[in-house]
């Protein structure tokens, strides 16, 4: 997966600000989304990362990735064993 580079500021200005909405991201697969309106479907947004938001995966992210890691190893073993 390509890795989006972050601006790290602490301090944004723009203008022409139509409004603005919080959520919070959610897991979507082996990735992560934020929700947003269909109206705005095409327009340039800011995705701005806030210093107090909670960093902490939930506990279905982590076992989810717990268990597709260790089924890959399966998988890899199964293979050498194979040749």
């Amino acid at each position: 997966m390509k890795i989006v580079p972050i601006e790290l500021k602490t301090k944004l200005n723009v203008e022409g600000i139509r409004g603005f909405i919080k959520r919070k991201v959610t897991p979507f697969g082996t990735s992560a989304k934020v929700d947003c309106p269909k109206e705005y479907l095409g327009h340039e947004v800011y995705l701005v990362i806030l210093e107090n938001g909670a960093k902490k995966k939930s506990k279905k992210v982590r076992r989810g990735l717990e268990n597709s890691s260790s089924k890959n190893r399966r998988a890899g073993e199964e293979r050498s064993r194979k040749r």
